[in-house]
């Protein structure tokens, strides 16, 4: 993988040429992989809003008129610090329709001037509906919306709630950007009362907040801040609940911003490296119930629209960074174990975390109308170590590093209900590596992470199976990243960069089955000059490739962009199409984008 690299590389180096070099040798590159654009001073009137997006599948719509109801309306300026956005919820009684069979929660921001990336989440009755990153703006300004499937949400959205918002931002003389946000939530009525979903597949009948009671001046998220940090919430349940999934979300920050990249503490050490983040590469969200693990999450790496160089997201973001990922735990086994209607706790906590991860879920739970009280037992649970491997080869600042680690966790727990006696299995396998290279005297950092993410669950009565559902994931990071001290405090850097998304899911009950697949890559390459952590001048170049499968709906999209122009654009949103291709300014004809033509243009930051 990595040989097909080397003539991009090899056009990288030959930039170089020209450049002196000098070895800064502190490895502290927390702010060269967070450099702030400078906005340039662009006539106002001169150049439109610029649309940013991030590239992923449209959501399948019924065809029905919705009904769109404004829930908030707010401009976000100085409130960081400060108590989150609040506003009245209210279930959606003007619509015609009271049943709905698509419920898509719409964000619409706009922002012109100079900003950092701010994360940010939306709650619903302590319920996280998005986990999401503002989009850096221009002189010009930009706009950009978020358009997220809620349906899951069913239950909570039919009752009166209060949303918040948490978007924590900072307004002075040099950070001009405030950001204007519109919250809308469509309703599309169900057209026939016929469900054919299964009691599996329908959205849960009640949706727990399993996140922080008092926001106080931040959000609804919990904070980890070290590897020790874990953060509890109690809850109680219905005795006649027959399912329980966990929803997490996850996002990470500060001196574990770009935890994948962190070197190991033993490295950090000999070199006597001050503001250096440590505990090595890797990190895991480690979820327990009343004290015993239940499930992990290894996540994806996100990158914000700020991060590594913050030209190359300048229209295309990156993957998951406008719409987070969030990741499902089947707590169902255990249910034997809290059906006592009685308090229990749900932990969070993060391996090996530096300073900041900020965690919360919702727990879907499924109700047995025709039962007052369940009985339930724990049959089985087995959840192993992590198995890590580190070997570290290094001599100065220079070096080699291989991590690897794998894990499985299992469980199986019985139900006596009015749908039968139901046993239910959950397990999930994990296997991660990382190869990280120092070189440069500790200013070049070459890292290779791949991540396999597996689980399954089946619910079977002693006849037959009711439900059954599977998910394979692999998650890849790779990045070049070299830096050359200017002097005057002013660097210059390389940044080459592989993102992938791959997943394949499986999921059976009653008589349906319905398969899916998707492969989601980005290719960025980059180069910019960097002085007092200010972007002065470079380019970002950004390829992606989206293949989705779910076999009555597909979808694809080849785009690639630079300088924030889209150079191409093949769509195709059926299965077995003709792709129609969009021709970007200055191209007579669709041709591949050769990532060379772009680092040895000319161009400037707008």
């Amino acid at each position: 993988m990595a040989s097909s690299r080397f003539p991009l590389l090899l056009s990288l180096f030959l930039l170089l040429l020209l450049q002196p070099l000098f070895s800064t040798a502190s490895l502290s590159r927390n702010a060269l992989l967070r450099p702030e654009l400078l906005s340039r001073s662009t006539p106002i009137n001169a150049t439109p809003p610029t649309l940013f997006f991030e590239v992923t599948k449209p959501i399948q719509l019924p065809n029905t008129k919705p009904c769109s109801y404004l829930i908030l309306q707010h401009d976000f300026g100085y409130t960081y610090g400060k108590p989150p956005v609040f506003a009245n919820y209210t279930p959606p009684s003007h619509c015609a329709s009271k049943k709905f069979s698509k419920i898509v929660f719409e964000w619409n921001a706009t922002c012109k001037g100079r900003q950092f990336d701010r994360i940010f989440g939306v709650w619903l009755g302590g319920v996280e509906l998005l986990r999401s990153c503002t989009a850096e703006p221009r002189a010009t300004g930009i706009v950009w919306s978020v358009q997220k499937d809620i349906t899951r949400y069913y239950s909570l959205l039919m009752k009166n709630q209060t949303l918040a918002v948490f978007l924590g931002n900072i307004i002075t003389s040099i950070y001009t950007g405030v950001y204007h946000v519109n919250i809308t939530i469509h309703f599309y009525p169900e057209l026939n009362s016929d469900n054919s979903l299964s009691e599996y597949q329908s959205p849960a009948d009640l949706i727990l907040p399993i996140s922080r009671n008092q926001p106080l001046n931040d959000g609804l998220w919990f904070e980890i801040e070290n590897s020790t940090d874990i953060e509890l919430k109690e809850f109680k349940i219905p005795q006649n609940s027959y399912r329980a999934l966990l929803e997490v979300y996850v996002s990470y920050h500060e001196n574990d911003e770009f935890w994948y990249l962190n070197p190991t503490n033993d490295y950090i050490e000999a070199n006597n490296l001050t503001g250096t983040p440590g505990n090595g590469p890797f990190r895991e969200v480690v979820v327990s119930l009343d004290g015993e693990v239940v499930g992990a999450i290894w996540p994806f790496t996100v990158i914000y629209t700020g991060g590594v160089n913050p030209l190359l997201w300048r229209p295309i973001t990156g993957i998951g960074s406008f719409n987070l990922p969030s990741y499902n735990i089947e707590i169902t086994p255990f249910l034997g174990k809290i059906l006592d209607g009685k308090a229990h706790k749900l932990g969070f906590s993060v391996t090996n975390a530096l300073n900041v991860w900020y965690v919360d879920a919702n727990l879907h739970l499924w109700l047995d109308g025709k039962s007052s009280k369940i009985e339930g037992e724990l049959l089985k649970h087995i959840s192993s170590p992590d198995v890590v491997s580190v070997v570290s080869d290094f001599k100065g600042l220079n070096g080699t590093f291989l991590t690897s680690v794998s894990r499985s966790i299992s469980s199986t727990g019985w139900l006596k209900s009015s749908l039968g006696n139901i046993t239910t299995h959950w397990v999930q396998n994990f296997s991660y590596s990382n190869s990280m290279v120092m070189g440069n005297d500790g200013n070049l950092q070459i890292v290779d992470q791949i991540i396999h993410f597996n689980d399954s669950a089946q619910a079977k009565i002693p006849s037959s199976s009711v439900y059954s559902t599977k998910s394979h994931k692999k998650y890849a990071v790779y990045l070049y990243y070299n830096t050359f001290d200017q002097g005057n405090g002013t660097s210059f850097s390389l940044e080459n960069l592989t993102l992938g998304f791959n997943e394949n899911n499986a999921e059976a009950a009653g008589f349906g089955l319905s398969k899916s697949s998707l492969k989601n890559v980005q290719n960025a390459q980059g180069y910019m000059a960097v002085k007092d952590n200010l972007v002065t001048s470079g380019l970002g170049s950004t390829q992606q490739v989206y293949k989705y499968d779910g076999g009555n709906f597909c979808y694809f999209r080849n785009i690639s962009s630079s300088n924030y122009t889209i150079l191409y654009d093949e769509v195709r949103d059926k299965c077995h199409r003709r792709a129609r291709t969009h021709i970007g300014p200055g191209l007579s004809r669709w041709r591949p984008f050769h990532a060379r033509t772009a680092f040895l243009a000319s161009g400037h930051i707008a």
